[in-house]
């Protein structure tokens, strides 16, 4: 199946108000009140951490495989509330597409060597 045609083009500008970060997967759980989603927390350099539902469990049936792995964010993605959990960014993934055109397998975007978490992302 060929490519998706790219969206229209953005300013350098509209791209840097992008803040892309390195975060830390602690932990990862199917959500509570959703069928798609995981609730996962991120060591993300901050003291706090921070938390992010991602559509992503049909890909990942064991969860906990995704711990320790790191992951680029968008840190600065406006909190959102997804089923009662609250979502603070978004884990970057790569998504293909099937033969109807369907979403078809997905998978989060890994470093291939450590960084420490909040590195910024260029």
């Amino acid at each position: 199946m060929a490519a998706p045609e790219p969206l229209s083009s953005v300013s350098f500008d509209q791209f840097t108000a992008l803040d892309l970060r390195v975060a830390t997967i602690k932990s990862a759980e199917p959500h509570p009140n959703a069928d798609r989603l995981l609730k996962i927390q991120l060591d993300d350099g901050s003291q706090e951490g921070r938390q992010v539902c991602a559509g992503i469990k049909a890909w990942y049936e064991d969860p906990a495989s995704l711990v320790g792995t790191q992951v680029v964010i968008v840190a600065n993605l406006e909190p959102r509330t997804i089923r009662g959990e609250t979502s603070q960014g978004m884990i970057l993934a790569g998504s293909a597409m099937d033969e109807s055109g369907e979403k078809g397998d997905v998978c989060v975007l890994r470093l291939d060597r450590p960084l420490p978490p909040g590195s910024k992302v260029s």
